[in-house]
């Protein structure tokens, strides 16, 4: 049960990054749609447990420690061409994002220019890659508990004190910018896009877990706690949608206003989420490319950095509402290749079995 957990708390942590814990990514996915985009939370809860579960487990099956190797044999020749690029960008992609959060939290929070979050995050990132792969996992795990218990504390706080009905706050909701046009193609995209982003690592932290069953439960136990985490912020963001929609962060805006000492606090969280989630993003992108463990990984990362920090200066909700449905819309590629991979398994292991029987006689 504890390397279950283990590796569903490192699951959440490496997909509740910046624009989920600062409820941005909620705001534009699903409280945009008012009453429907709550639904959309639900579906998008029961493909992330599907999901989440499916590569976990590919990862144990596979023993591994790149996500080149087990993308191609899931998802054969030409469609792993494809869905191995997607990754890459995204991988890249978000860890610019995730730096850029860094800027937006001291922005919001202390009023400091944003370039103090933003080398904050680069450095405390370039120091972290010097880790092996089960020191990463055990960082982003430790931190994921805090996000959980604050993001559920709020969540029923606001619902309990609002002050409207949702009723009388769903016009007002649905004014706010959506992600997508339709709820539905937003719920699916939102999951397509984060599966893109915590992809690589789940197929990392399956890897390193011998019980295929124990890698499985992990990520399905991530994908469920990803879930509910949706559906309370979402609740908590439409409950005070009035007040923060034109902010870069939601639920900072949320906890300050319950209490300025919760808001710092809830501020060291959230900095601690989005430094999760780079860490993964960047020791991914550079387990792609380069061995991990070697003087070559961490050169090659810490370059990776220099120019991510470069282009985090673009603004973080701008980067979510561009960056994200892109990838998000890429990312189908991959949710096809997981949605065919048990077949594709299973035919493989048929085909193994009847080699080794012939073998035999």
């Amino acid at each position: 049960m504890k390397r279950i957990i283990k590796i569903g708390s490192a699951f959440i942590g490496i997909i509740v990054g910046a624009g989920f814990a600062s409820g941005q990514e909620i705001l534009q996915y699903f409280t945009s749609f008012g009453y429907i985009g709550t639904i959309g939370a639900i579906v998008s809860t029961a493909l992330f447990a599907y999901l989440g579960m499916m590569l976990t487990r590919l990862g144990s099956r596979m023993r591994a420690t790149s996500h080149k190797e087990a993308i191609y044999k899931v998802s054969g020749k030409y469609l792993g061409i494809i869905v191995d690029a997607i990754i890459v960008f995204t991988l890249f992609g978000v860890g610019v994002v995730m730096i850029a959060g860094g800027g937006s939290i001291f922005s919001q929070q202390f009023g400091l220019p944003s370039v103090f979050g933003i080398v904050l995050m680069s450095i405390l990132v370039i120091l972290t890659m010097m880790l092996n792969v089960d020191r990463v996992v055990s960082v982003i795990g430790s931190i994921t508990p805090f996000l959980i218990l604050a993001v559920i504390l709020v969540s029923i706080y606001s619902i309990l004190v609002m002050d409207n009905s949702f009723s009388a706050l769903n016009p007002i909701a649905q004014e706010s910018p959506s992600a997508l046009s339709h709820w539905l193609m937003s719920a699916v995209n939102y999951v397509s896009f984060n599966i893109a982003v915590g992809a690589s690592m789940s197929l990392l932290m399956g890897g390193a877990e011998e019980d295929e069953r124990i890698a499985s439960l992990g990520g399905l136990v991530g994908g469920l706690g990803i879930g509910v985490m949706i559906v309370l912020s979402h609740l908590a963001v439409f409950s005070n949608v009035d007040v923060v929609a034109s902010f870069d962060m939601p639920m900072l805006k949320i906890v300050n206003d319950i209490s300025p000492v919760l808001g710092v606090i809830y501020s060291v969280v959230l900095f601690g989420m989005i430094f999760n989630t780079a860490v993964s993003m960047f020791y991914s992108f550079g387990a792609r490319f380069t061995e991990v463990g070697t003087k070559k990984q961490r050169l090659f990362t810490t370059v990776t950095i220099a120019v991510a920090f470069s282009l985090s200066f673009v603004g973080f909700t701008e980067l979510v509402a561009w960056f994200y449905p892109t990838i998000g819309w890429l990312g189908t590629f991959l949710i096809v290749a997981l949605l065919i991979a048990p077949f594709r398994m299973a035919s493989a292991k048929k085909k193994e079995q009847q080699e080794q029987f012939r073998e035999a006689n």
